[in-house]
């Protein structure tokens, strides 16, 4: 394991739950038993704050960690488009995150492809709710 992404799973800065959100989703990984619960606050169709939580491992934390830094002060339709590329990247579309989301290329690189429905969890959680 890298420990660059035990360093990120451990920044537990937006690991919190917000009582006043104004949206959330909550989804569980069949496959493993992973869960994400994501609660958001959006004013003005912008993403003003974010808290999870989950049951999860160290993978999916990583990467709902980096979604929760990304997201803050996004519109919902450019965290949609994120969600959309990271599903492409692990469809072998490698570039759109490469260049448009940099931030992410601690958990989104060739090496995690064996962890992919745990790095995308937190992004289909995000995505029941940006989507819409």
């Amino acid at each position: 394991m890298n420990l660059d992404i035990l360093e990120i799973a451990s920044d537990t800065t937006n690991n919190k739950n917000i009582k006043n959100h104004t949206h959330h989703s909550k989804l569980k990984n069949s496959l493993c038993g992973d869960e994400m619960r994501i609660d958001l606050i959006i004013k003005k169709n912008k993403i003003v704050d974010f808290g999870y939580q989950g049951k999860s491992c160290v993978y999916c934390q990583a990467s709902v960690n980096l979604l929760s830094k990304v997201s803050i002060n996004k519109t919902k339709s450019k965290i949609n488009e994120l969600c959309d590329d990271a599903e492409s990247y692990f469809e072998g579309n490698f570039k759109n995150i490469e260049k448009k989301w940099k931030t992410l290329d601690k958990i989104f690189y060739e090496k995690n492809l064996t962890r992919k429905e745990c790095i995308l969890l937190p992004f289909k959680t995000m995505k029941k709710i940006v989507s819409k």
